[in-house]
């Protein structure tokens, strides 16, 4: 008989878990949901960058649009102007400043990054996607990209039930960045000239 209270204790201890860990799951699904239902949206983010060690480096914000497969539109407009549009086919970035554009072919800039996460449509091939414990009231999904010679160690997906609501990226150097997403509108109807792309007069392209 004494035992009983032990068996009973270790029961509902794997019974706990399993309900976290069928918790945690959701968030996997959730992510999954995500890139297979909503084929648009857009948010207004911010953006900070810190070293390895934790220290704040840069705080940045903007807009951010996108519509399935591979079109999206990232807006730096504090501190520095810098656009970056992908068309479906190419990615354009423009740094205002300096009045110059870099181009890339599309399969070429994303690969497994971020925007290729948020945007594109290929998860579960490009990425092992692992459940995290919640934390600041989110539930969290690792996404570690397959191919491991990129720049990207790993993205961490924050969702507030099915609100995409923040992203932290971890490079190979160990620097992060989390963006903070508000404002939040899944499958609007953004037009297509959202994600055109012409260089100013006089710009220095760079790319083909």
């Amino acid at each position: 008989m004494s035992c009983l209270p032990t068996l009973r204790r270790a029961a509902a201890t794997l019974l706990l878990a399993a309900l976290a860990a069928g918790t945690r799951a959701d968030a996997v699904d959730t992510l999954r949901g995500f890139v297979r239902d909503v084929k648009s949206g857009r948010a207004a983010f911010t953006q900070t960058v810190s070293s390895p060690d934790g220290v704040k480096k840069k705080t940045s914000s903007g807009s951010f649009e996108f519509a399935r497969p591979n079109r999206f539109r990232f807006a730096y407009t504090k501190p520095f102007e810098q656009l970056i549009v992908a068309d479906g086919q190419k990615v354009w970035l423009y740094d205002a400043d300096l009045n110059q554009v870099t181009v890339r072919a599309l399969d070429q800039a994303l690969g497994a990054t971020p925007a290729a996460l948020l945007a594109g449509g290929a998860l579960d091939r490009d990425f092992t996607l692992t459940p995290l414990p919640a934390r600041d009231g989110l539930d969290w999904v690792q996404a570690v990209p397959k191919a491991r010679e990129g720049s990207v160690a790993q993205l961490r997906v924050g969702f507030r039930g099915p609100e995409l609501v923040a992203l932290e990226i971890v490079d190979a150097f160990g620097q992060r960045s989390l963006l903070q997403f508000s404002a939040v509108e899944q499958g609007v109807a953004l037009p297509a000239e959202r994600f055109r792309f012409t260089p100013p007069p006089g710009a220095d392209v760079i790319g083909p």
